[in-house]
């Protein structure tokens, strides 16, 4: 015997296969998501909040004077989406995208399915790029069904013929529904970046919970340190930073400066967490 192994020779225009195809292993990685009962109820709970909030504001009237969000939405429903998606983009959001980001890659090697990925003839940056494209998934869904549920909300429960900015110029339908559009997108590209750092942190451990504790105490910590005014000169590095300023699609003329800014902090934090997530995984194992 030879020092080589034996080759099995296959037929002649015979292949064989090296990997499985991607889009199989990325429809099946959706498909899971989508029918997951506890990513089906989160959604529908962040459906009923633009419904609560309508409700209420149309019961009580809303704040009396003021000039923030809650106090523009009285009569004026297409302002209920931004609103909807500032408020839970700080808590509710970010849960549920580190929700599946941890069940991406922590909850696989928690079940013991995780080796066998890793095993397969996927190929360990794609397997990261097929998780991460099931975060984004539902980081889309999410705040999509904020967004839609907000206008619906608002133009059934509190009405509107367009839009009255909050510099107090009317936007016409159209235009209005253009400016929740820029919203939802930019509140997704915030999302995207809180998903990659969770899908980074969760390449790191077995334990699902860990990331929702990280990820989402990573955020309340940069909560609280932007409200110190003495750490000012950190703000620059909170994902957090600029979050707020989603009500600035509101203005006319759209104030641009800091949506910016939050796209290009969001985009390095995108970068950052999925080059970690690839990095950790290429190494990781089996």
């Amino acid at each position: 015997m030879t020092g080589t192994a034996s080759r099995v020779e296959l037929p002649s225009g015979i292949r064989q296969r090296t990997s499985a195809p991607f889009g199989r292993v990325v429809s099946s990685e959706l498909s899971w998501i989508l029918h997951r009962p506890r990513n089906l109820l989160a959604l529908l709970g962040l459906a009923l909040i633009p419904v609560l909030i309508g409700t209420v504001l149309a019961i009580t009237g809303g704040p009396s004077g003021g000039t923030g969000l809650f106090s523009a939405v009285a009569g004026n429903g297409l302002v209920l989406p931004v609103l909807a998606l500032m408020l839970t983009q700080n808590l509710l959001l970010p849960l549920i995208t580190a929700m599946v980001a941890a069940d991406g890659l922590a909850g696989e090697a928690a079940n013991g399915t995780l080796r066998g990925l890793l095993l397969a003839p996927i190929g360990r940056v794609r397997l990261v790029v097929v998780k991460a494209l099931g975060v984004l998934l539902m980081v889309v869904l999410a705040v999509g069904v904020v967004a839609l549920s907000g206008v619906l909300t608002g133009l059934l429960i509190v009405g509107s013929d367009g839009l009255v900015t909050l510099s107090g110029t009317t936007l016409p339908l159209g235009e209005a529904l253009g400016r929740v559009a820029l919203a939802t997108a930019w509140c997704a590209v915030q999302m995207a970046a809180v998903g990659a750092v969770a899908l980074a942190i969760s390449a790191t451990t077995e334990h699902s919970l860990l990331v929702l504790i990280a990820t989402v105490g990573g955020l309340i910590v940069f909560g609280v340190l932007e409200a110190i005014p003495s750490l000012e000169w950190l703000k620059p590095i909170f994902i957090t930073a600029d979050w707020y300023s989603i009500s600035d699609v509101l203005s006319d003329p759209i104030r641009w400066n800091n949506l910016v800014d939050g796209l290009w902090r969001a985009g390095c934090y995108t970068l950052v967490g999925f080059s970690a997530a690839v990095a950790r995984m290429a190494t990781k194992d089996t």
